[in-house]
C-alpha cells in the first residue's frame, strides 16, 4: 500500500529583515523623488515563503508626507517633498513587513518592523541676509532689510568708519551650520571713487574729500567665499551736508504760557499775556539760516 503524505505549510514565522536599523543623511536640497533607501536594503525575508506586504509610517510630528515607499511588495524609500531644514532636521520612519494584507480576515498576520533614522544636513540654498532684517511671516528663506544711511560733510575728510543707520553694514549667511564667510565689495554708485568698503568688516570709509553737494546711492555687495553664486546687494545713500559749527539756540531763554481750566486735550497753549495767540517755541542755527 503506497501512501501519499502532503504536509501544507502554516503561516508560524515571521518576516525578517536583514537591517532591523538604516541610517540615511541626506542633503537639504535633494531632489523629489530621488530614492532614499534601495530595495536590497529594506527587503524582509519569510521562511514560510510567504508575499511580503509593506507600509511606512512616520515616529515624529510634522514630518509625515515627506517620505514614502515604491512598490508595496518590494519597496524603496523616496522623497515625496521637497524639505526645510528650518521645519525639522531628522525624523524616524517605521517600515513594517507584513506576511498578509492587512484586510486578511483570518488575522494570523506576522509582522517585522525595521527603523529609518533620516539625518538631513543642510545645503548652501540661501544668499546673504544683511542685517537688521525682518523675516516675511513663516518664510525662512527670505528676511527683508531696509537700506542703510549716512552722511559726510562737504569738503571734509572722514578717517574714521562711517556711522550709519540703522546699523554698521554686516550680512551672515542664513544657512547657519554651513555659516560661510562674507566678504563685502562697492559695485556701484561710487562716483569717482570717493569710498572704499573693508572685504571682511564691511566697515565703510572715505578716500577723498567730496566737493559736490549729490548725495551718494552706493550699492554694496556681500558674497559668500566658498560659493561666490550666493551674494545679496544693499543700498547704501550717503548724504552730504555742510558742516555744522553751531549748535541750536532758542529766540529766547523763557517762554511764557497761559491755559484755561476745563480746555480738552490737545488745545493749544496761549501766550501769556495774548489770550488769542498761541504760544510758538521756534530755534535757529547759524549754519542753517534759511531752516
Amino acid at each position: 500500500l503506497e501512501i501519499l503524505v502532503t504536509i501544507l505549510n502554516e503561516n508560524d514565522n515571521s518576516p525578517v529583515f536583514a537591517q532591523p536599523n538604516i541610517t540615511r543623511v541626506i542633503p537639504e536640497d535633494t531632489k523629489v523623488d530621488t530614492a532614499i533607501v534601495d530595495r536590497e536594503e529594506l527587503s524582509a525575508s519569510d521562511a514560510d515563503l510567504d508575499t511580503i506586504y509593506y507600509e511606512l509610517t512616520t515616529t515624529v510630528q510634522d514630518t509625515d508626507g515627506y517620505f514614502a515607499i515604491r512598490g508595496v511588495n518590494n519597496p524603496e524609500i523616496y522623497l515625496l517633498k521637497a524639505l526645510d531644514y528650518d521645519k525639522f532636521n531628522s525624523t524616524t520612519l517605521l517600515l513594517y513587513a507584513r506576511d498578509r494584507p492587512v484586510t486578511d480576515p483570518t488575522n494570523t498576520t506576522h509582522t517585522a518592523t525595521a527603523t529609518i533614522t533620516i539625518i538631513i544636513r543642510q545645503s548652501d540654498t540661501r544668499a546673504p541676509w544683511f542685517l537688521p532684517c525682518t523675516r516675511l511671516h513663516n518664510d525662512t528663506s527670505v528676511c527683508i532689510s531696509s537700506p542703510y544711511s549716512g552722511r559726510v560733510n562737504i569738503s571734509e575728510m572722514a578717517t574714521a568708519p562711517l556711522l550709519l543707520e540703522p546699523g554698521p553694514i554686516y550680512a551672515v549667511d542664513p544657512d547657519y551650520t554651513i555659516n560661510d564667510r562674507i566678504v563685502y565689495s562697492i559695485v556701484g554708485g561710487n562716483r569717482d571713487e570717493v569710498f572704499s568698503v573693508d572685504a571682511d568688516t564691511g566697515n565703510l570709509t572715505m578716500n577723498k574729500i567730496v566737493t559736490s553737494p549729490d548725495s551718494f546711492l552706493l550699492q554694496v555687495m556681500a558674497t559668500q567665499v566658498s560659493n561666490i553664486r550666493k551674494y545679496s546687494v544693499a543700498t547704501v545713500e550717503i548724504k552730504v551736508i555742510n558742516k555744522s559749527n553751531f549748535p541750536p539756540y532758542f529766540e529766547k531763554g523763557v517762554y511764557n504760557g497761559t491755559v484755561f481750566v476745563g480746555l480738552p486735550q490737545r488745545s493749544f497753549v496761549y501766550q501769556a499775556g495774548d489770550p488769542s495767540t498761541p504760544l510758538v517755541i521756534t530755534a535757529l542755527d547759524q549754519d542753517f539760516p534759511d531752516v
